[in-house]
Formats: C-alpha cells, sequence, structure tokens
C-alpha cells in the first residue's frame, strides 16, 4: 500500500529548545537534548473497522499504543557502526503491521524519545513521529489516515533525563502538533513487532516501606532478561525509589522513580537483569507498597527446535545458549542486551545467525541484519571498523543463503561485496599478503603479554586477519559462481589460491609445524592509532591463527595433526567461547567431530553452574577488573554445533532441499535432535544400542552414510 509520510513534533516557537538532538549515543548526554513527547488522536468512525494496515516510526525511539494496549516499540535500528559516529546515517526505518481493532474506534497514543541512549540507538539529529493508516470497515470502504496538525502532542517533563523519571515535573497541555520536514524518508523494515512479557520475582511479589523511612530489598529472577523497568506504586506522599537491575552480583544498571502520588511506571530504556535492587525512601507519614516486575522484549519466536541428550549438564548449557540468543534478538541482534553494541559486530551476529538455524528458525532477522551491513559498506566504501568482521559479513552472507535458499540476499548484496573485495585488494602489500591494513581487530577479547587482542599489533594480529580473506575471498567465489558470474567467480578463485600460498610461504613455520600470528617488521608511522598499536619483536604460536587454518582449509600440513597440538595446548593462549565456535568448526571439518567435540563443550558446564540464568562472555577475564557480562550469545555456539556434529549435517543445496547426514553419539548415550527447516523439522533420535531414526519432510532430499 502506499502511504502518506507526514512527520509531526513540538511546535518550534513554543518549543525552540526540544527541537533537535544528537545523532548517535556516543555524546555526553548533556549534549543529547534528552525529550520526551507523548501524542494522541482518536478516531471515531460509527462503524465497524473490519481491520487496520498501520505504517509508523519514530525519532530516536517510541512506544505506540492503540486503544489503550501497547501495539509495538521501536523503530528498527540502522546500520550503526562505529566509524561515522556524530554524523547522521542514510537510512530509517518504519514498521508496517495489520491490526483487528474490535469496535468502531481507533485511539493512538505515542510516547517518543527524542535523543540516543543506548549504543545502538541512531538518529537524524531531530524529534519527529510518523504514522499513516489505512482502515477497511465491515462495509468494505476504506479511509486513509495519516499523523497532521489535528494531533495533539505535548511534552511529557517528568522524563527528566535517562533513566530518570520525577513526576512532580509534571506533563504540559496538549496542543496541536506542527509538520516538520521528513528527513528520514522511510523505508519498511522487513520485521515483526517485538513481543512482551511481564516476568515477576521469585517469591517475595512486593516491598512495603512504613512511613519516613527507608527500605532496601533485592528481588530475585528466575532468568537473565532484556526489558524494561516496571513499578506498581501506592502511596499517598513523596517517595524516591533507586532501582539497580543487575544480571549476577557484579556492577548493573540504575533507574531513578519519584513520585508522590500512585504510579504505574514502565521505563523507556532496556536493561539485562537477573535481579532488581530496589531502595526505597518513603518521606511521608503512610506506607509505601511498591510491586516490581520486569516487561521483557525480544524477537518473536514461534517455535523452538529442541536437542537433548543423556548428558544434563549439556542440556542446561543449550537451553542458556537458548535463552541468551532469545534476548538478543530485538530489532537487529545485539551482542548483548547489557552492552548494546552496533551493527557491525558481526562476528557476534554470524554465530547468532547460525544458532538460529538450529533452534528459533525463522531467520528474518538475520537477512535484515545482512542487507543493513551492506548500506553501511556502501556508506563506507567497503570499510568497516572491525576488519575481520567486515570479512566474516561474506561468510554470513554465504550460510544463511544456504540455510534459507533466499538468493535475492546475493544479488542484493553483490555491489557491497564488490566494495568490500576492493578495499582489501588495497590492503596487499609486495609480499603478497595483507600488509597494510587501517588495523587487525577484532580477533578475540582476550589479552596477551598485555596486549589486546581486540585490536592487536601486526605480530598478534596479521595471521588472522589473512585466513579470515582468504575465506572472504574462497565464499565470494562461490557467491558470483551463483550470481553466473563466472570470471570474477573465476578471478578470486585465483586470488584465494595466490594468498593461500603466500600465507604458507611467510606465515607458517616449517621446523614448528604451527603458523605465528604475524610478522615483527614495524608498524609505518602514519598507520599507528588508537586501534593500530606499534608492532611487537616478539613472535606468537597461538591458536587462533592455527584454528582459522583449518576452518578455512589453508593448513599447509596435517590438519589433524594440527588440530591435535591445539587440543593438547602446544599452542599458547587461551581462547573465549567466541573463538571456539571456528575451533568446533575445524573440528568437524577433518573429521574429529567424534573424538572432541564434547570435551571442547564441557568448557561451557562450569560457567552454566555458575551462573544458569545466562551465558557469561568469556571463559577468562581479559583483564583482572573487567566484568563479564552474562547475556552474551556470541558464546551460544553449542546450541549450533552440537546438533550439528551429532548429525554430521551439510546443507548439500540451499534451503535445506538436499542435505547429507551421517549421525553419530559422539560418546553420549542417546540424543534427540529437532532442525527447523521451511519444510518442516528434520528429526533425528540415536540410541546406544546402534538404533538411529530419522524423520524429515518429503521435500528435503536426504543422504545418510
Amino acid at each position: 500500500m502506499n502511504f502518506p509520510e507526514r512527520w509531526i513534533w513540538l511546535d518550534s516557537e513554543k518549543y525552540p529548545d526540544r527541537q533537535t538532538t544528537n545523532f548517535d549515543g556516543f555524546s555526553d548526554f548533556a549534549l543529547g537534548n534528552y525529550t520526551v513527547v507523548e501524542f494522541s488522536k482518536t478516531y471515531n468512525f460509527g462503524k465497524k473497522i473490519k481491520s487496520a494496515h498501520l505504517r509508523f516510526s519514530a525519532d530516536t525511539t517510541f512506544s505506540l499504543y492503540l486503544n489503550d494496549k501497547l501495539l509495538a516499540t521501536g523503530p528498527a535500528t540502522v546500520e550503526g557502526d562505529f566509524l561515522g559516529l556524530g554524523k547522521p546515517r542514510c537510512n530509517h526505518y518504519a514498521t508496517e503491521t495489520v491490526v483487528y481493532p474490535d469496535g468502531e474506534k481507533l485511539d493512538f497514543f505515542a510516547r517518543v524519545q527524542m535523543m540516543p541512549v543506548k549504543m545502538c540507538d541512531i538518529s537524524k539529529g531531530r524529534g519527529g513521529f510518523m504514522l499513516a493508516c489505512v482502515v477497511i470497515f465491515d462495509d468494505g470502504e476504506r479511509v486513509c489516515l495519516s499523523t497532521g496538525e489535528d494531533w495533539l502532542c505535548r511534552l511529557n517533563r517528568a522524563y527528566t533525563a535517562p533513566y530518570f523519571f520525577d513526576v512532580r515535573e509534571g506533563v504540559d497541555e496538549y496542543s496541536n502538533a506542527v509538520f516538520v520536514d521528513n528527513l528520514w524518508n522511510t523505508k519498511t523494515a522487513p520485521l515483526k513487532i517485538r513481543s512482551e512479557n511481564e516476568v515477576f520475582p521469585i517469591g517475595e511479589k512486593l516491598l512495603k516501606v512504613s512511613a519516613c523511612s527507608e527500605k532496601e530489598y533485592t528481588f530475585e529472577l528466575d532468568m537473565i532478561y532484556a526489558g524494561f523497568l516496571k513499578l506498581d506504586i501506592l502511596c499517598k506522599g513523596l517517595v524516591a525509589i533507586d532501582v539497580v537491575c543487575r544480571e549476577t552480583d557484579v556492577d548493573g544498571t540504575s533507574e531513578r522513580v519519584i513520585t508522590d502520588k500512585n504510579l504505574c511506571y514502565r521505563g523507556l530504556h532496556m536493561h539485562s537483569t537477573g535481579k532488581l535492587i530496589l531502595k526505597v525512601k518513603n518521606e511521608s507519614n503512610d506506607d509505601v507498597i511498591v510491586t516490581p516486575s520486569f516487561i521483557t522484549t525480544f524477537y518473536p519466536i514461534e517455535k523452538r527446535a529442541v536437542t537433548k541428550t543423556d548428558d544434563v549438564e549439556l542440556n542446561n548449557v543449550l537451553d542458556v545458549c537458548a535463552h541468551t540468543l532469545k534476548y538478543c534478538r530485538q530489532l537487529q541482534h545485539l551482542d548483548s542486551p547489557r552492552h548494546c553494541e552496533q551493527l557491525a559486530c558481526t562476528g557476534d551476529y554470524y554465530i547468532e545467525s547460525l544458532m538460529t538455524s538450529t533452534s528459533f528458525a525463522d531467520m528474518s532477522l538475520s537477512e535484515f541484519d545482512i542487507l543493513r551491513t551492506v548500506q553501511l559498506l556502501r556508506n563506507n566504501d567497503g570499510r568497516m571498523f572491525h576488519t575481520t568482521y567486515s570479512l566474516i559479513w561474506v561468510r554470513m552472507l554465504y550460510d544463511v543463503y544456504m540455510i534459507t535458499g533466499n538468493s535475492n540476499l546475493l544479488t542484493e548484496c553483490e555491489d557491497a561485496l564488490l566494495l568490500l573485495l576492493r578495499r582489501f585488494e588495497g590492503y596487499i602489500g609486495d609480499n603478497g599478503i595483507i600488509e597494510n591494513p587501517p588495523d587487525y581487530m577484532f580477533v578475540d577479547w582476550i589479552y596477551i603479554d598485555e596486549l589486546s587482542m581486540h585490536h592487536p599489533p601486526k605480530a598478534l594480529g596479521q595471521t588472522c586477519l589473512n585466513m579470515f580473506y582468504y575465506g572472504a575471498l574462497t565464499y565470494s567465489s562461490k557467491i558470483f559462481a551463483l550470481l553466473e558470474n563466472c570470471e570474477m567467480s573465476t578471478i578470486l578463485s585465483e586470488k584465494a589460491r595466490a594468498l593461500k600460498d603466500n600465507i604458507n610461504e611467510i606465515l607458517y613455520d616449517n621446523e614448528k609445524k604451527m603458523y605465528f600470528e604475524g610478522l615483527n617488521t614495524p608498524t609505518p608511522e602514519h598507520l599507528l592509532d588508537t586501534y593500530m598499536p606499534q608492532n611487537t619483536d616478539k613472535r606468537y604460536y597461538l591458536k587462533h591463527s592455527n584454528i582459522l587454518s583449518v576452518y578455512f582449509g589453508v593448513c599447509k600440513d596435517n590438519p589433524v595433526e594440527l588440530i591435535e597440538k591445539i587440543i593438547n595446548n602446544e599452542c599458547e593462549g587461551d581462547i573465549q567461547p567466541y573463538f571456539c565456535h571456528y575451533l568446533l568448526e575445524a573440528i568437524f571439518a577433518v573429521g574429529l567431530r567424534d573424538k572432541y567435540t564434547l570435551s571442547v563443550l564441557d568448557a561451557w558446564k562450569k560457567p552454566i553452574k555458575e551462573c544458569p540464568k545466562g551465558l557469561v562472555e568469556g571463559f577468562v577475564a581479559p583483564e583482572p577488573t573487567y566484568p563479564f557480562d552474562h547475556s552474551h550469545a556470541w558464546g551460544g555456539t553449542p546450541l549450533y554445533s552440537l546438533p550439528k556434529a551429532i548429525l554430521g549435517l551439510e546443507i548439500i543445496e540451499p534451503g535445506y532441499k538436499k542435505v547429507k547426514l551421517s549421525p553419530s553419539l559422539l560418546g553420549l548415550k542417546s540424543a534427540h535432535v529437532e532442525i527447523p527447516t521451511k519444510y518442516g523439522d528434520i528429526v533425528c533420535d540415536i540410541d546406544e544400542t546402534g538404533n538411529v531414526s530419522i524423520i524429515a519432510p518429503k521435500e528435503i532430499n536426504i543422504s545418510i552414510e
């Protein structure tokens, strides 16, 4: 349908200082011009509504209510990266949905926050709200409605700052909204509306505070959730409530609410929490009762495919991985709902996409993340803040295509893929490997000799970056073959072969039969900055580049022997859950899944025992003072790697049209595996007697080895 896009806001003559804000959440809050505006409009038609097709958006975030019920929160995030901060982004997104109101009226209410607060928040730099609607009545008549100067708006001053609400500041009287220039020109996000659910604490449900006293209490939740704070407050005088939302016993985010009357409060900003610590100061002469709860939010889930084994601890690992993934899936994938990093953290979202493919099935969020990254690459001439992540995007594109069979993805990404490859071609030195990139990040969230592998020097990052580049060339060649561009496919295949030869000539130690992490040549002064430290004189033989050599098929000698060295710690250094994904994939690729899959997955059992509420960010603290979050899905690869290993799953034709299976218990006594596809589930049951049962939709051609 064609919708008018008419944006409205507060009158600039009446509110001259409530019009503009910064473009992203990295500026100081004092510069952001935090403003919350509420819009209202009621349409009474006098006849029964059959359906209403809505399209809406706002800047920066919003909650939209229809007939006194929450309809949606948003908008969908644009193509955020740590490059281009302080500048407007090209895109903004609107949501479309169809509703079926029961009655003869549409009563709209929207609460819009102007100013980025979270790291992933992106603004066009000024406030605005837009809604359009096509109403269809029972008699067949259609009416088109849109925001305009007949809508009412008001400034809600009680939202005084991020995470701070003071009811005494009051709400202005409603006045007519005014049109503002359409800076947004929105595209429709092909996403569903987020789901919500109210979660209550375990045990005590409320906090009662006597007159003129203070009280503090901790309310435990059963799991770590992402969402919004809710407080039901009964009082007859002034009360101040400070709430700390903690995942565990470390740190947390806080919110402050002050009221002098009964209040049902819903916060605007996302927290990640497994417990609510309430400190209530009652300054009135009557008792105060505060009932806390938490409104969880997540991308809709229609089903959950399940892998179960006889190993209870391993099942717990899978359940926590799935739970954490659920709450990292918002209107974009998040690294965690505590950090809320921008869309360009592709290493996280690639793994989360694979996890989704073996659990929740719906790949629409992953597909849209890929397309938003395309726009990011276009905007920055193929450059992304994390060089390795930009290369991982190529593999994510290919794998999501193989899972979904959506060939439009390849077509829509072709130009961005060429931009990326052209940029990396410029990083190649005279020796035929990457020598002069802007950085070597990201390798792993770990420190080696007090040097960060987030943005390592050349001696700790060069080999990994070259491995990822080889992978990007290889899978780009496959993508262009699928696009029937055989010439480009051949060119890229030849470049990959040449790069592989050069990696093995320059970065491989023939005596140790291992790769070292990079050359010790000095980094030119003009390339040095915060994320490109000067190189070191030490040569490192770590697990990271050696894992990647097997994962990508670069390995010069026997890859099985190299995996044995990695498993037996003959390579130095620790790896975090993120990098264990590549280790498990490498183990699978060289036929060692029966021998090593379970021993690698054992690393997850201890942290899950220590915190069964959510998935910890890492196994080893990268620095003594760093507090890991426990809502980080990048380490959830067991949810993908275990069912894949049990089934020996290989997708032969896109969209699961043809798959190859070679089931194995890997040393377990029994296993039940469900793999969701668009045709239905592939279901496999295995027991220690050797019985194997496989049920699959008739549309899937399965070969079993």
